[in-house]
């Protein structure tokens, strides 16, 4: 995961634990683009209670975009209507990470 941005969904039971995992978007070296629909069509076929968004920043650059706070956004507000909780929003890089949840920007 250093060369292109990818994004991955992990979809959890009530208790937390790792129902299964998907990637939902390979992008370029700049970036990536999630379809929130998607997100929720696999959460919905896996009858989740929560999810966790994963993607990585090739750059190295752990800090997130403005268009990756507002995917968290959305997420976080499909998620309500459908009753599956977003529980965090990872960026991953070689060295480091950022988590939303971390920095209560949930």
């Amino acid at each position: 995961m250093e060369y292109v941005e990818e994004a991955y969904l992990l979809i959890l039971n009530r208790a937390n634990k790792i129902l299964g995992f998907t990637k939902i978007s390979v992008g370029g070296t700049i970036g990536t683009i999630v379809d929130v629909k998607l997100i929720f069509h696999a959460a919905l076929k896996a009858n989740a209670c929560s999810i966790i968004l994963a993607h990585n920043h090739p750059s190295g650059n752990i800090n997130p975009s403005d268009e990756d706070k507002e995917l968290t956004k959305k997420v976080a507000g499909a998620g309500k209507l459908l009753d599956i909780q977003l529980l965090d929003h990872i960026i991953i890089t070689k060295e480091s990470y950022f988590s939303f949840s971390d920095q209560v920007m949930l």
